[in-house]
């Protein structure tokens, strides 16, 4: 029983954590725009100003990148 209890407690905190959604951003600007706030949801896509793009997070950087912005976290 005492073997137990242990177990119990790292399932229940590894479950736990896997709740939580955590979104990370970074700041874009071109030449041609202000700078803006990218960020990558919890379901990878990107977001701009909290609208989903519906695209990955990072194909939606790296178009932005390719297309001469700059994004820094």
């Amino acid at each position: 029983m005492k073997k137990l209890v242990p177990i119990i407690v790292i399932l229940l905190i590894i479950i736990s954590c896997k709740g939580e959604d955590s979104v990370s951003c970074a700041i874009c600007n071109s030449s041609q725009t202000i700078a803006f706030e990218v960020c990558e949801e919890s379901n990878g896509n990107a977001s701009v100003n909290g609208e989903d793009t519906e695209t990955l997070y990072a194909t939606y950087i790296a178009d932005l990148e390719a297309a001469g912005a700059t994004c820094v976290n």
